[in-house]
């Protein structure tokens, strides 16, 4: 998917078609993630879809959730999609940084090898 370091470096065209890329896959992977969060909301916790969206969004963003649980099986729902929450957060930051720091890194090897 990326240029060897031996390759000449993309064009900037291609490298926005990249970005572009990643960030249609990071936001992908949020929506279907909000999805499973509102799903699990509603199916555990017996909560509305606006409640379920408004508490998945909150994990998602980092914010925490919403007023109190009032299953069990939502309790346990929730601690569980709130650590899946944070690492969906360090794989989309990964996907959006990988191009940028890729492309940093790949111009600094060649400045050394001119």
């Amino acid at each position: 998917m990326y240029e060897h370091h031996h390759q000449p470096m993309i064009t900037r065209s291609r490298f926005m078609r990249r970005m572009a890329l990643h960030a249609v896959i990071a936001l992908a992977l949020l929506g279907g993630s909000l999805g499973l969060g509102v799903a699990g909301f509603m199916a555990f916790d017996q909560r509305s879809a606006l409640d379920a969206l408004l508490n998945a969004a909150m994990l998602l963003g980092g914010m925490g959730p919403v007023g109190d649980f009032s299953t069990d099986p939502g309790k346990l729902f929730g601690a569980a999609y709130a650590l899946y929450a944070g690492l969906i957060f360090i794989v989309c930051a990964a996907l959006l940084l990988t191009p940028v720091l890729h492309r940093l890194l790949h111009s600094l090897h060649l400045e050394a090898t001119e």
